[in-house]
């Protein structure tokens, strides 16, 4: 299985390089040359665990990579550092299956994928022969930072420098990241937004004299958010695992199709559903859950991709994006893998702020469905959901469920449905609480922490437990073009 660019074609890259390096040298991101076909049957898939299902998908994009050296990453991802041994289990209510992917050590779905970055990436270090120390530059919406700092701090030979809006992110999320451990780690408050924050790290990227300058103190940059396809990959697993489950649990017959509705924002959530549907798993319609950055809905509606608009900090700040990256690897596939058409498309967004897709394109993503849901319908479906089901949604999730409610009412598809609910509650303390009752107003997220205990009657996440009175370990605030220059100066 070798790889290429969604921007220039290339014929020799494996997937251990690909993991390596992140991001293509002209700017492009990484895709398979050829997307592999399950080679097993979904009658075996009902059977096995979250680790036998990731071995199994892992392995035909990873065919490279031994499979004693496979299993060994695995095995040491999913492990005890996730609080059920299910890793990520399916949960049934009265009008949802959830798939709850927050049961890492970070309680957002990041985990899923960021457990098991660290060891491919050193895999991939040793398989060729790479002596330079990798550092991994991150921009985060408030998920990503944490997730990527957790599964690579006090890793031999890496460092990780993350970036976050220093005022995009909740008061929870910059709490874990700002107390983050480890000699090697390094985490950065940008004055900017999340788009911001991850176009100057993919320019930083494509710098090629800066990355000469690191080269010379021995540093190589490599990439922890999903454009690198070794965070995309993992992801993909998962669809494979809810579609086992779902059959297991009698919701489903094997090769039934299943939909999924995925709250989404960088788009590589999603764009893992679209691979695993294109490698048979029997998936229908992809649902794309935006907030009230809306420009994924738009696109799915018009044909037309304008991230010229109003940005808003919303209820669920890991949506708060207008530059979807991992979208580059969908117009790829739906262009017939034309990297001229990518090229074209990329640069009208980088001049003008927006593009247009064919027809023919448009043709090929009528399997994906937008929709969106703002603050106030989000948190009027958190307090229906738990109200009438007993069951407490973060505020991603109950986008996503919101959307899913639509879709229903609009379509009448009865299809068996997954929501993909991608962080704990407990990471959106007042968005969630003063959803259920006004009367947590005015509480502050760290309190709020115990009142939700109290509340759902469960154990509080290791991940939260006394995290306001952790050390600050990390206080460094920037601007946008100073950026380069914080990398620099950790890099000494």
């Amino acid at each position: 299985m070798l790889y290429t660019s969604t921007r220039q074609k290339l014929d020799n890259i494996t997937a251990t390089k690909a993991i390596l390096q992140g991001i293509s040298n002209e700017g492009g991101l990484f895709v398979p040359t050829n997307m592999p076909k399950m080679d097993f049957t979904i009658e075996e898939l009902a059977n096995w665990s979250y680790q036998e299902v990731a071995y199994r998908v892992m392995g035909l994009f990873f065919d490279e990579i031994k499979d004693e050296d496979l299993k060994y990453c695995i095995e040491h991802a999913y492990d005890d550092k996730f609080d059920t041994k299910e890793i990520a289990p399916l949960v049934h209510t009265k009008t949802g299956n959830f798939l709850e992917l927050f049961h890492g050590p970070t309680i957002a779905f990041k985990d899923m994928a960021l457990s098991i970055l660290p060891y491919l990436m050193l895999t991939s270090k040793r398989y060729n022969g790479e002596e330079k120390d990798i550092v991994i530059l991150t921009a985060t919406s408030g998920d990503t930072g944490k997730a990527a700092l957790e599964g690579f701090a006090n890793v031999e030979g890496t460092k990780i420098i993350v970036f976050f809006p220093q005022d995009g992110v909740s008061d929870v999320q910059k709490q874990q990241m700002v107390t983050t451990e480890g000699d090697n780690t390094f985490v950065v408050g940008v004055k900017g937004n999340f788009d911001d924050c991850q176009t100057t790290v993919k320019e930083i990227f494509g710098d090629k004299e800066f990355a000469k300058e690191l080269a010379d103190k021995n540093y190589k940059f490599s990439s922890a958010n999903s454009i690198n396809i070794g965070r995309l990959i993992p992801q993909v697993a998962y669809y494979f695992a809810a579609y086992g489950k779902m059959v297991r649990d009698g919701k489903l017959k094997a090769g039934e199709t299943m939909n999924v509705v995925v709250p989404t924002g960088n788009f590589g959530n999603i764009l893992a559903s679209y691979y695993a549907k294109q490698m048979g798993l029997p998936i229908g319609k992809m649902i794309c859950a935006s907030n009230s950055n809306k420009v994924l809905f738009d696109f799915f509606t018009s044909g037309t991709y304008d991230r010229n608009r109003a940005f808003f900090l919303t209820a669920s700040p890991s949506m708060d994006i207008l530059i979807s990256s991992n979208l580059e690897r969908l117009l790829y596939h739906i262009s017939g893998e034309s990297t001229e058409t990518v090229n074209d498309l990329m640069a009208s967004l980088k001049t003008e702020g927006k593009y247009t897709i064919t027809d023919t394109m448009r043709e090929n993503i009528k399997d994906f469905y937008g929709g969106y849901a703002d603050d106030e319908t989000t948190k009027a479906y958190i307090k229906k959901v738990f109200d009438e089901e007993g069951y407490l949604m973060d505020t991603h999730t109950a986008v996503a469920y919101a959307v899913y409610d639509k879709y229903i009412k609009e379509t009448k598809d009865d299809t068996p449905t997954v929501i993909v609910s991608t962080a704990s509650p407990y990471k959106f303390t007042h968005s969630v609480m003063t959803a259920v009752d006004e009367k947590y107003d005015g509480i502050s997220d760290f309190e709020l922490l115990d009142h939700m205990q109290k509340l759902i009657e469960g154990d509080m996440p290791k991940a939260m437990d006394h995290i306001a009175t952790r050390k600050i370990n990390h206080n460094t605030v920037c601007k946008v073009d100073e950026m380069k220059n914080m990398v620099s100066k950790f890099l000494v």
